[in-house]
């Protein structure tokens, strides 16, 4: 785990080596154990690395002087042993035991198809002398970052937003598609990032570049298929998912440094947490965030439960607002973008103590996406259902979802009834599309709150069309594939966005067993009455977790995600924070938000909190990084 720079001039000789300096040391954060840099012609790289895979002799830039070719690399390869048992089985020398140097030998050996070897999280920078080439690439999930900024005059990769804006010709303003993407589903879309002319690596894609004319050329080696298979049941994919899930995570276990995993009582951190216990030395610490907030707010019951079974360490780690206020600003220096939940904080706080003990800790993430999770599936079907119901229709061509299937599985949406009140408001029974893109919208409780010419603006953005893109992949044929592949394109990489830089923030390593592309793979094959018949919130996961977890934990219909009492501390402690922030002079000139709309909106007594949220990350963006320009860690 590991952040680096890669800098391309179209004229030699143009790179300044304290420049490229500058711009790693803005990554310190990532990678506190080692610092690497290379000047070679019209090419520079720098290279800040967390030590995990052979800790002596992993510096980078690595070099392989047999085809003269270097690389950077951020993340993991979870393959790499395997993989080091072909490099030799074909006559090749490995130096060291580390995964980045498998990254050159396969390249030697296989060309550009070597990245679809590759089992892991990582984005890296290849550097071809010989051929006057690069490679980059960016994993199946997109679980580690990659940006990028392309100019007639030069090609500047890097792990975070912050490292390419150091440069003095990367121009500092905003993006305004990736504003109102933010406003709309508190994430982006594609490429776009809040920075114009800043690019993002997309997850699953390798770009080619020809050094000598900075041509680039970019393609996908690897993206969902929902080409469905008739004939595998639920006992097939069962037996198929207990297998991969179990290697999955006895391939990202491995690691020379200490490894623990986050707990937080919900089913995907609770099966990752018990599969790989066993496998690791004891004690073996799980982390817990809980508030001191009522009962609404608290899973600790449950992650006693699983840590007693699993007889792991449960680190309970109390979480108040003291903090809060504090570590805002210092986080959306992390992030370099606004992000979609306060989570990141709680989240970050998490990350601050599981660093004191462990280097690299396992996660949940990605279970809500891949296995259905997310309610808005079941609203969404319920929809579906009642339409075909009363019209006698099934627009699918089998039932996915009946009216009398559902029934039992509507226990799931308790807690969602104002969500479900905000989208019926909305019209009924309009096309799949419109009606999903309704249930994302965030914008309809917070347009008020911005400016007339902004809501003008905003209704003139193509974030619907955009959208529309992205939900009809030509493969998805039923309504739950076309949310899922939504999901798992546009929205996880936000959410893996968060995850990378909450850890990255205090240089932990976070790793997600269940976002193995084999277990994407095997799911997206799946009937859709196997995946998500009945709207069974993540019922094969449920399946799969029976037998390995406490039924209390297992059989679980509650979902807080990782639940927040932001509308208390923004009422609270963090009250006089808000307003200065939000009437500050800087702010209101912007001519954004609408004073006495947010006015009105602190001054009424129901919650507010995703509202506020979304305006006070807004300003905090444009603070950080369009006002003054950031420079380290501790500027911020």
């Amino acid at each position: 785990m590991c952040g680096f720079v890669a800098v391309v001039e179209h004229a030699r000789g143009g790179i300044e080596p304290e420049l490229l300096q500058r711009m790693a040391d803005t990554l310190h954060h990532r990678g506190p154990d080692g610092d690497g840099r290379l000047l070679d012609g019209n090419v520079g790289l720098a290279h800040k690395r967390l030590a995990i895979i052979d800790v002596e002799h992993g510096q980078q830039p690595m070099y392989d002087p047999q085809d003269d070719l270097w690389v950077v690399f951020n993340g993991e390869i979870y393959n790499f042993i395997e993989l080091q048992a072909e490099i030799r089985a074909a006559g090749r020398t490995l130096r060291t035991r580390c995964d980045t140097e498998v990254l050159l030998h396969l390249y030697a050996l296989h060309g550009d198809a070597f990245v679809e070897r590759l089992n892991g999280m990582f984005a890296f920078f290849l550097y071809d002398k010989k051929r006057a080439r690069a490679l980059v690439a960016r994993d199946h999930f997109g679980i580690k970052p990659l940006y990028f900024h392309l100019s007639p005059e030069r090609l500047i990769y890097a792990s975070e937003i912050k490292a390419i804006i150091a440069h003095p010709a990367v121009e500092r303003a905003p993006d305004w598609r990736g504003v109102h993407d933010y406003v709309t589903f508190q994430h982006g879309l594609d490429d776009v990032t809040f920075f114009r002319g800043v690019h993002k690596v997309q997850a699953g894609h390798l770009q080619t570049i020809d050094l000598r004319t900075l041509t680039l050329t970019t393609r996908r080696f690897w993206e969902p298929s929902y080409a469905v298979d008739a004939s595998l049941t639920e006992a097939d994919a069962l037996e198929q998912l207990g297998a991969l899930v179990d290697d999955a995570v006895r391939l990202q276990v491995r690691s020379d440094v200490a490894v623990g995993a986050h707990l937080s009582g919900g089913i995907d951190s609770s099966l990752v947490t018990t599969l790989a216990a066993p496998l690791c030395e004891r004690p073996f610490p799980a982390f817990h965030g809980k508030f001191d907030a009522g009962p609404d707010f608290d899973e600790t019951a449950h992650a006693r439960a699983v840590a007693t079974h699993a007889g792991v360490e449960l680190v309970e780690i109390g979480i108040d607002g003291g903090g809060f206020v504090e570590a805002l600003p210092r986080l959306m220096w992390h992030m370099d973008e606004p992000v979609a939940g306060p989570g990141v904080y709680p989240q970050y706080e998490v990350s601050k103590v599981a660093a004191t003990r462990v280097k690299v800790a396992l996660g949940g993430q990605g279970g809500d996406e891949l296995f259905c999770g997310y309610a808005r599936y079941l609203i969404g079907y319920l929809e579906q259902a009642l339409r075909g119901a009363i019209r006698g229709t099934n627009d699918e061509g089998e039932h996915v979802v009946t009216l009398a299937s559902i029934v039992p599985n509507l226990r799931f949406l308790e807690q969602y009834e104002p969500a479900m009140k905000r989208f019926w408001a909305r019209g009924l029974f309009d096309e799949p599309d419109a009606r999903y893109f309704a249930l994302l919208d965030r914008s309809g409780g917070c347009l008020d709150a911005y400016t007339g010419d902004f809501r003008a603006q905003h209704a003139q953005a193509d974030v619907f069309a955009r959208f529309q893109t992205v939900f009809h992949h030509p493969q998805t044929q039923s309504y739950i594939s076309k949310m899922r592949n939504f999901d798992r394109v546009a929205s996880l990489p936000a959410l893996l966005h968060v995850e990378d830089r909450v850890s990255m923030a205090v240089s932990l390593e976070s790793r997600v067993p269940l976002l193995d592309y084999r277990v994407a793979n095997l799911l997206d094959r799946l009937p859709p009455r196997v995946l998500f018949g009945g709207g069974h919130l993540k019922h094969l996961l449920r399946r799969l977790a029976g037998d390995r977890l406490p039924a209390t934990v297992a059989r679980r219909t509650d979902k807080m995600g990782f639940p927040f009492p932001l509308d208390v501390w923004l009422r609270g402690p963090a009250r006089d924070f808000v307003h200065d922030v939000l009437f500050s002079e800087a702010c209101v000139g912007r001519g954004l938000i609408d004073v006495p709309a947010v006015t009105r909106a602190l001054e009424r007594r129901e919650p507010f909190s995703r509202k506020l949220w979304g305006l006070l990350n807004l300003e905090l963006w444009f603070r950080t990084f369009i006002d003054e320009r950031p420079a380290t860690e501790t500027a911020a």
